[in-house]
């Protein structure tokens, strides 16, 4: 069928400033539709005074696909695009229609860092509100931090989410939309997807640009599919994938490529950013090339990812068979102990890590590890009173750091204040070597708790000055269990005078 007038693709410019993005992308599939609601929700987003550009209605149309029974053609949608190109703009106009025209019954728009989840819900309150017709229909509009929603005198809800291990458990959404699809992992999808499992006619959306590396599991699962379907000439039937990059290999080409384009063009950049013209200018992209490294220029405005295969996304630090070889189910800590608190950027989870000899080992153990940071410091007070640790540890620079002066109070008031070490960045530093030097040689004992392995399984590290820390941001699993024990590790090795006999288990 006719989606579209024909698109307005760069054509040879008289100058840099004619350069007009490409309409279409560059690696496409999707399934076979007989009608589409692209255009009803394209007009409800204009009735809303969001207008949308000629690609951003060619992914509504394509993702709103219909069979001839009126049933979604595409379970699964993902838009590929480079950084400040619109793709906020599809997100609100899917979700308007899901509220308005669709009567679905939930949708989850989820978004790996809260404050991204925020600014899309603020955006969509502002269109709502600001339309009579669709203003009246709302019943209420709730901003709790965590509990952003908006709800429909009819029942319809749309939520707000930061995607953690546990987020939208519980809920059975008619639609999941994934934002910042680039980081999103297995975690992720297992608390979420299985929500639709009882919905009829579900959908799926995710939107972000060029995968990461390891964090990117989802979207380079995604892509492979669609890869292959373009290589076969068979459409994939349940997925509509649509990616605007250059092409930075012969074998990533579509079949009427024969060569990699070159990132060096203007026409590259037009190939890459749909938007260019309209909402970027070639004068800022350039000003980008300049200022970036090529690598980065590439993946973040030519869409040149990196896309992890197959296997390869998990167990990236430490090897699994050598994290497994050290458990030890009858393993317990002897006095003293030292006790670590982290809590995640998003501030969704938090956990308390505990550390102290076995024999000539160090034990590490998860001692609790809950959503939020309220119950932290309480928490923290019940261990310190029962077992007399020799330290307790938070990273002065995390996003633990804003439990610190309720932990200090607390201990001034029972005359432990010289328990708490706030750690500087070079001991989180030397923490992490410690951590990595213990699995490595053996000296490390755990008992294969499932929040330590599924955090290892995910993690990555970042740079701290000469030496390394573990990565807070860019995975898509919770590390807060990891780093509780990196640091309750390093803290016991600080302070730690006597090896007496074991203690319990605290887990």
């Amino acid at each position: 069928m006719t989606l579209l007038p024909a698109e307005r693709d760069a054509a040879e410019p008289n100058g840099l400033a004619d350069v007009r993005g490409h309409q279409r992308p560059r690696v496409y599939t999707a399934p076979e539709f007989a009608s589409s609601s692209g255009q009803e929700a394209i007009e409800l987003a204009a009735v809303a005074g969001l207008m949308l550009d000629d690609w951003q209605q060619f992914a509504l149309h394509v993702g709103l696909g219909e069979r001839p029974d009126g049933s979604w053609s595409a379970f699964e949608i993902a838009v590929n695009v480079a950084r400040q190109n619109g793709k906020g703009g599809i997100i609100e106009a899917r979700e308007l229609a899901g509220l308005f025209l669709f009567g679905e019954r939930l949708i989850l728009h989820s978004a790996h860092e809260f404050k991204t989840a925020k600014e899309a819900f603020l955006r969509i309150v502002a269109l709502i509100t600001n339309t009579d017709s669709l203003r009246k229909r709302v019943k209420a509009v709730r901003r709790t931090t965590g509990e952003e929603a908006i709800e429909l005198l009819t029942g319809q809800r749309l939520r707000f989410l930061a995607r953690s291990g546990g987020s939208g458990r519980g809920f059975t959404g008619n639609t999941n939309i994934f934002d910042e699809d680039m980081i999103l992992g297995d975690d992720a999808m297992g608390a979420l997807m299985p929500t639709m499992a009882a919905v009829q006619d579900p959908q799926v959306w995710y939107l972000g640009s060029a995968g990461i590396g390891s964090p990117s599991q989802q979207l380079a699962r995604l892509r492979r599919r669609a890869l292959a379907a373009m290589e076969s000439g068979v459409p994939d039937p349940a997925l509509a994938y649509l990616e605007w990059s250059i092409a930075p290999h012969v074998r990533e080409c579509p079949p009427d490529c024969t060569a990699h384009d070159d990132p060096l063009s203007p026409l590259s950049v037009a190939k890459a950013n749909p938007a260019l013209g309209y909402r970027l200018t070639m004068e800022h992209t350039e000003r980008e090339r300049l200022t970036m490294s090529p690598e980065i220029f590439a993946r973040e405005r030519l869409g040149v990812g990196d896309y992890p295969a197959d296997g390869e996304d998990n167990w990236r630090v430490i090897e699994e068979d050598t994290w497994r070889a050290l458990a030890d189910g009858t393993s317990s800590p002897a006095d003293p102990v030292a006790f670590a608190v982290d809590t995640t950027p998003e501030r969704t989870h938090s956990a308390i890590g505990v550390a102290g000899a076995n024999g000539d080992a160090l034990h590490v153990e998860v001692t609790d590890h809950r959503p939020g940071t309220g119950w932290v410091t309480g928490r923290l007070m019940e261990l310190v009173e029962k077992w007399a640790p020799c330290a307790v540890a938070i990273d002065a620079g995390g996003p633990a750091a804003s439990l610190i002066p309720a932990v200090k109070k607390e201990l001034e008031e029972r005359g432990l204040s010289d328990l708490l070490i706030e750690m500087k960045t070079r001991q989180v530093a030397g923490a992490y070597g410690q951590f990595y030097d213990g699995v490595s040689e053996q000296t490390i004992v755990h008992l294969d708790q499932a929040p330590l392995a599924t955090a290892l399984a995910g993690a990555d590290t970042r740079p701290v000055g000469e030496g390394q820390a573990w990565a807070r941001r860019g995975v898509s699993v919770d590390i807060s269990p990891l780093v509780a024990v990196t640091h309750a590790a390093w803290a016991h090795r600080e302070r730690a005078d006597v090896e007496p006999e074991g203690a319990p288990n605290l887990w």
